[in-house]
């Protein structure tokens, strides 16, 4: 086996490194950094691909899909309803499957961590009321399902970590 050997050099000061130039400002709707119009090409004949890219306008997502207005605030609505028995919302469970928007209709995709749950009977219609009074949702429909079954794989790590399983 080789020996390995190494050393230290002190130094008063660190070497100084040139700083990049200023960003230009005050530019027009429609150029790019360099002032010549989006797609155009270098000082090099170089096509830049990427010029205008941040000139467009953002994309607006549809209020119905995932992102969007009334999804987003469905799933608030599911995070305001807590399991009685454990100290975690029912999204954060992982007790909602899946959440589909169409319009004014909302179906939401859930199950129970057991079958003989004590609130089988009045968590589906708790669901169903809470998502309807969400704005923009004119009816909602709850699908209870049993497969896949829950398992605590399914926990989001914050309920895991509330729970104190991480």
């Amino acid at each position: 086996m080789t020996e390995r050997s190494f050393t230290i050099e002190e130094v008063d000061e660190a070497p100084v490194v040139a700083k990049a130039p200023p960003l230009a400002s005050g530019r027009e709707p429609g150029h790019s950094a360099s002032g010549r119009e989006p797609g155009h090409a270098n000082a090099a004949g170089q096509r830049d691909y990427l010029d205008g890219f941040l000139n467009k306008p953002a994309e607006t997502v549809p209020a119905d899909a995932p992102g969007g207005e009334v999804h987003d605030a469905v799933i608030a609505a599911l995070r305001d309803i807590f399991d009685p028995e454990i100290p975690v919302n029912i999204y954060d469970l992982g007790l909602i499957y899946g959440v589909e928007v169409d319009g004014g209709h909302v179906a939401v995709s859930m199950t129970l961590t057991t079958p003989h749950c004590p609130v089988a009977e009045t968590m589906p219609g708790e669901v169903e009321m809470r998502v309807m009074n969400v704005p923009g949702v004119a009816t909602a429909e709850v699908n209870l399902v049993w497969d896949p079954a829950w398992d605590p794989g399914k926990m989001s790590d914050e309920a895991k970590l509330e729970l104190g399983m991480l």
